[in-house]
């Protein structure tokens, strides 16, 4: 089997990402799987962007240091930097630790939010509170292979 990523964030159907995980509700991170990684995969990084962001690239989550033995991230992870099992989260864009959800801006057309995991060969040393852009540089050589799925978010313009 090749390597997959799914989440109950995105409906497969549609490719549209549930509002729960938004702005618009209680703006908890989704649950997230994968399976069959690649062989020689010591660990996993996590990025969740929106590339259709106003100012450029918004990066809503970053997760790293996940152990080659987890396929899952349960939904609803709080704001912590180091999780019980040793998983890090970094900061997203606006600066804060953990999940930031979509947020696109009101009327906007649907922006594509991307999910990226990456199987990575070798485990980088762990470094607090990584932003998503020194995430990537740190893991640019140790990516074996990268999967994603997108799913597509926006808000009705406001009245008035």
């Amino acid at each position: 089997m090749p390597f997959q990523i799914s989440t109950d964030a995105i409906d497969r159907s549609t490719q549209t990402f549930d509002a729960r995980y938004t702005c618009d509700s209680d703006n908890s991170s989704p649950e997230v799987r994968w399976s069959d990684p690649p062989e020689g995969t010591t660990s996993f990084a996590l990025v969740m962007d929106d590339p259709d962001a106003p100012n450029g690239t918004f990066i809503h989550w970053v997760v790293y240091d996940i152990p080659e033995s987890v396929r899952h991230l349960p939904a609803g992870i709080p704001p912590q930097e180091v999780l019980p099992n040793g998983i890090r989260q970094g900061l997203n864009t606006a600066r804060k630790l953990g999940y930031f959800g979509p947020c696109p801006p009101h009327g906007d057309t649907p922006h594509q939010y991307r999910l990226t995991l990456y199987a990575l060969r070798n485990r980088i040393e762990p470094e607090p509170r990584l932003s998503g852009e020194n995430l990537r540089e740190r893991i640019r050589t140790e990516v074996i292979e990268q999967i994603e799925t997108i799913g597509r978010y926006s808000r009705a313009k406001k009245a008035g």
